[in-house]
Parts: C-alpha cells; sequence; structure tokens
C-alpha cells in the first residue's frame, strides 16, 4: 500500500471514529395538538417537551376555520394576531433558539386557548 492511501485510510478510520462517538444532535418534528392537529386547549401542549433550535413545529389544522400567527410575548399574552400569519393548513415552522410564540388569529380563538408558547435550547 502506497503512503498516500495508508494516509487516507487512517484518516477516515479517525473521522469514522469522531463521528461513532459524538453526540450529534439531531432535529426533532413535532405535530402541534398531536394527533388532535392544532386547536382548542392546546395551550399546555407544549409543557414538559424539550425543544431544540431546528426543530420543527407542524401546525395542521382546516383552513376555513384556523390559522397560526407568529407573535411576541405581548401579543401572546394580549393575543393580539400581530405577526407572521401562516395559512397553509400544514405549516412547518422551524424553531430558533429561545423562546416563540404562536396564537390562532381567528377572532376569540387564542382566548380559548389556541395558543402556545415554546422555549427552544
Amino acid at each position: 500500500m502506497s503512503s498516500e492511501k495508508g494516509v487516507a485510510v487512517v484518516v477516515t478510520a479517525m473521522l469514522l471514529s469522531v463521528l461513532l462517538h459524538s453526540n450529534v444532535a439531531r432535529a426533532d418534528t413535532y405535530n402541534v395538538g398531536d394527533s388532535g392537529g392544532w386547536s382548542f386547549n392546546v395551550t399546555g401542549w407544549a409543557d414538559n417537551k424539550s425543544f431544540k433550535a431546528g426543530d420543527t413545529l407542524v401546525f395542521k389544522y382546516k383552513t376555513e376555520f384556523h390559522n397560526v400567527v407568529a407573535v411576541n410575548k405581548a401579543c401572546y399574552d394580549s393575543c393580539e394576531p400581530t405577526g407572521k400569519v401562516y395559512e397553509s393548513g400544514n405549516d412547518e415552522i422551524q424553531l430558533e433558539k429561545g423562546d416563540s410564540f404562536f396564537i390562532c388569529g381567528k377572532p376569540g380563538h387564542c382566548a380559548a386557548g389556541m395558543k402556545i408558547a415554546v422555549a427552544a435550547t
């Protein structure tokens, strides 16, 4: 075996060893509201879940009844639908590090529990 091939084999083996022994972070996908989807009374859905930056939230809902609005904390608290609006019925939103807030922008829906707060590390 030539010395170049030998070096390549050693480098490859070292890289594989590092990859196999490293704790590679994997992004997860979460269906908001689980099997019930984005609906009323999902406020506590995010409790006891560990979210990471890069994870994806999937909001599934009927577009004739609901939407999703990404809001700031003040708008979350007051149910003010001022923010980025999603309306596909199958919205995929990737989390960034920190707190994220989502509400349904249809009148009365946020106040009825269609809102979640998510903290991603």
